[in-house]
């Protein structure tokens, strides 16, 4: 009996790996979403990156809380601060003006010195002010100035009344022409004025002093002469005071 041959079957090794093919619309299998393979070794696929967007989103909103929660308890601690002390703006009144000179000068210009005294009026029990350098006071005939002087530097203590003299003078043009008009309103016996006042000041709570602030004012006269060495009796007096940060 002649010899039987096994055949036994060999690989080609040489042969490209055969890629099972899957039908249109066939449900993927779980080979399918395996790695891929190349000369027996897988084949890693890079994952993609984070997404950064979600990240700003959270950091932004952490912000806006923290924000939000800071602003709530700077509110709470002013709320407290105003309970506690209860600030109100000082209060000024003019007592005199008296027109030391009042002249026109050889170039048409006119001269003017005044001496004004004010009150000056602190009404708080907690909080003193302080006056520092750079203060004036200006009066005003409708659109001429005629006198401008500084105000005094000083501290106001609590609940305290200060009574102010102030010296101003200066000159303006168009003298003989506003001299006119003066004298004009004169003879009626009402002089419309307006006493300008800005007061940079520092207040102090408790203990603590505060930042710089300015306390701008506006008082409008009505005097009946602006005689020279004459003590103008004030008619009328409106007095508004507003404070700028």
């Amino acid at each position: 009996m002649a010899d039987q041959q096994k055949i036994h079957l060999v690989a080609d090794l040489e042969s490209p790996p055969t890629v099972p093919l899957v039908p249109p619309g066939a449900p993927a299998s779980d080979k399918a979403t395996s790695p891929l393979h190349h000369q027996g070794r897988p084949i890693i696929i890079p994952s993609r990156p984070p997404r950064t967007r979600s990240c700003f989103c959270r950091c932004l909103c952490w912000t806006i809380c923290l924000l939000v929660v800071l602003l709530l308890v700077v509110g709470a601690m002013a709320a407290i601060l105003y309970a506690i002390f209860q600030p109100k703006l000082p209060n000024y009144s003019i007592q005199k003006l008296r027109i030391t000179n009042l002249r026109l000068n050889i170039d048409l210009t006119l001269y003017a010195k005044f001496e004004v005294q004010i009150k000056a009026n602190n009404p708080n029990k907690r909080i003193g002010i302080y006056y520092e350098k750079g203060g004036w006071l200006a009066v005003w005939y409708e659109n001429d100035k005629l006198c401008q002087g500084s105000l005094p530097i000083f501290y106001q203590g609590h609940k305290n009344v200060t009574e102010l003299s102030v010296w101003l003078s200066g000159k303006t043009k168009s003298g003989s022409t506003l001299m006119n008009a003066l004298q004009e309103q004169q003879r009626t016996g009402q002089i419309p004025l307006s006493l300008n006042v800005d007061a940079p000041v520092t207040v102090k709570v408790g203990r603590l002093k505060l930042r710089k602030v300015r306390i701008l004012g506006k008082c409008l006269l009505v005097v009946d002469s602006l005689s020279t060495n004459n003590l103008a009796s004030i008619k009328a007096s409106d007095c508004s005071y507003r404070l700028k940060l």
